[in-house]
């Protein structure tokens, strides 16, 4: 076993025998780079044949299959490897000349990549990793109805350039940022997906109170989830909470319309395991942030979609949501409203501030900037985490002078979106601006505001403050670089699949730069 894809790898190296710091035991992770070999072969067989739908959801489902925290169930991994192998056989039987590209499906090792020089092994990984991450977001557009051809051929392209033996720095490096825009185009079919699909976000406060009787919590990312259950859980009697990365769905419209969707429940993922155990009621995963399940609460936990746990119930394609509703109504809840709070304190979090709402009210952003009123944005989000190091993010905000507006993202915003920091002309000064594949919306406001000043972005009075944890992170990160943006600070640590050599190249081109101390960080921005 071999594993460094996310931030909080074993040694700051890399994981090895027997287990992964997720969870994921060897065999597991072995699977998964057995998963992934084959998806570089089918790539290699969809250069020699027409791909089709079903090879598009094939290579998405795959790649998410083994993004951190989706899927610890070997049997479902070997499901999803012998559906991309026939994948494979069905377009290599198109091609006739079985001496062509379409013979090399069958053989690329992904242990290979894990042994090359350092500075490729690095490019190919943040490449890899990016397009797990982008995939991730192209399968809930995907199963939204909607779906781009351009974003499609990327992974194919991305997956043969990992394949390919002999490449050079100088070939990997630019396909590295093309996997930056690619992934901005997929989040802007996303966003096009959700809004389309649930109206734009709107402004919402959120309770983090429990009130008696049975409910169902939601966690994930995926809307299109919450939106079945809502409908099968109308006139049940059963209340909905969302948890983790779905909080942002009680600004969409369509959804906050359903009475009976209550308020959140918890705070980051990385708490789970405290904050089920014992929990009267059960929680459905709809994709990652799932930690290995304790016994105490196992009979409670369902997943679906590629989200996927050895001995847990599993709702298949055909969404019939009723074991989850049953298991509800026999556990009944609490008996009486259960207060809980968020990491700070708080009883209540904010939503909803997607680009829409963020734009809407442009001209009093505009003109709060021109009167010195609002002196600096800080965008702080991205993943949260379990390691030590991520106080950070909540010492950095509370800290920020009541003339700066906070805009945040992702889960990360767990570390601070309980606090009450005031308002700036009637703007609160904490904006979540929704899920990690909502970074499409801050980038948005942001080109809107450089054009409102005549300047660049990195002339506005701007800065990103990330945090990181899994792959999505790391496509996001691709499309911020891809689009020239400079001076991030990111944390908490930096990937240890980046070599000194790549790392040097993104600091001198991009002036990327490690989290410190938060008082020093903020000196520094704010001079």
């Amino acid at each position: 076993m071999f594993c460094f894809q996310c931030e909080q790898t074993a040694r700051g190296t890399g994981c090895k025998d027997p287990r992964g710091v997720c969870g994921k035991q060897a065999d597991t992770a072995e699977l998964q780079d057995q998963l992934t070999g084959a998806l570089v072969g089918l790539a290699y067989a969809a250069n020699d044949s027409e791909p089709d739908a079903d090879t598009h959801r094939t290579i998405l489902e795959g790649l998410f299959t083994t993004v951190t925290n989706v899927n610890f169930n070997n049997q479902a991994i070997r499901q999803q490897i012998d559906k991309t192998e026939k994948e494979i056989k069905k377009l290599v039987s198109r091609c006739g000349d079985y001496s062509s590209q379409c013979s090399k499906p069958y053989g690329y090792n992904v242990s290979e990549l894990w042994t090359a020089d350092e500075d490729i092994r690095s490019l190919k990984s943040l490449l890899l990793f990016g397009i797990k991450g982008m995939a991730a977001y192209a399968y809930h557009a995907f199963v939204l109805g909607y779906t781009d051809e351009e974003v499609n051929q990327f992974f194919y392209k991305a997956l043969r350039a990992i394949g390919t033996d002999g490449a050079q720095m100088s070939d990997l490096l630019p396909l590295v940022l093309e996997t930056g825009q690619a992934n901005l185009k997929c989040m802007e079919l996303l966003d096009k997906a959700n809004t389309e699909t649930y109206g734009d976000p709107v402004p919402v406060k959120v309770p983090l109170t429990i009130e008696k009787g049975p409910f169902i919590v939601v966690s994930g990312h995926d809307l299109r989830d919450l939106h079945l259950l809502l409908e099968q859980t109308k006139d049940k009697g059963i209340n909905i909470y969302t948890h983790g990365e779905m909080l942002p769905a009680h600004g969409y419209p369509k959804l906050k319309a359903y009475p009976y969707l209550k308020g959140n429940f918890g705070t980051a993922w990385q708490n789970q395991q405290k904050e089920f155990d014992g929990i009267p009621a059960p929680i459905l995963f709809t994709t990652n942030c799932l930690m290995p399940v304790k016994e105490s609460y196992a009979d409670r936990v369902f997943t679906t979609e590629v989200v996927s746990y050895p001995g847990l119930v599993h709702i298949d394609e055909k969404k019939d949501f009723t074991p989850v509703i049953e298991k509800a109504l026999e556990l009944g809840g609490y008996k009486e409203d259960r207060k809980m709070t968020g990491i700070n304190g708080g009883d209540t979090v904010k939503t909803g501030f997607a680009r829409g709402a963020v734009l809407s009210v442009a001209d009093k952003v505009i003109d709060a900037v021109k009167s010195g009123a609002i002196r600096h944005f800080f965008l702080v989000g991205g993943c949260d985490g379990a390691k030590p190091g991520r106080n950070y993010y909540t010492e950095f905000v509370s800290k920020t002078p009541k003339d700066t507006v906070v805009l945040t993202l992702a889960c990360g915003k767990y570390r601070f979106n309980d606090l009450d920091l005031g308002e700036i002309g009637g703007l609160p000064r904490i904006m979540d601006m929704g899920q990690c594949n909502d970074a499409y919306s801050a980038i948005k406001v942001a080109a809107a505001l450089a054009e409102a000043f005549g300047c660049g972005v990195n002339d506005l009075p701007l800065t990103l403050v990330l945090s990181w944890y899994e792959q999505k992170a790391v496509a996001v990160l691709l499309s911020l670089l891809a689009l020239g943006i400079k001076n991030i600070y990111i944390g908490p640590s930096l990937p240890a699949f980046v070599s000194p050599n790549v790392l040097d190249l993104l600091v001198k081109e991009y002036q990327l730069t490690p989290i410190s101390k938060p008082e020093e960080d903020l000196k520094k921005i704010l001079g």
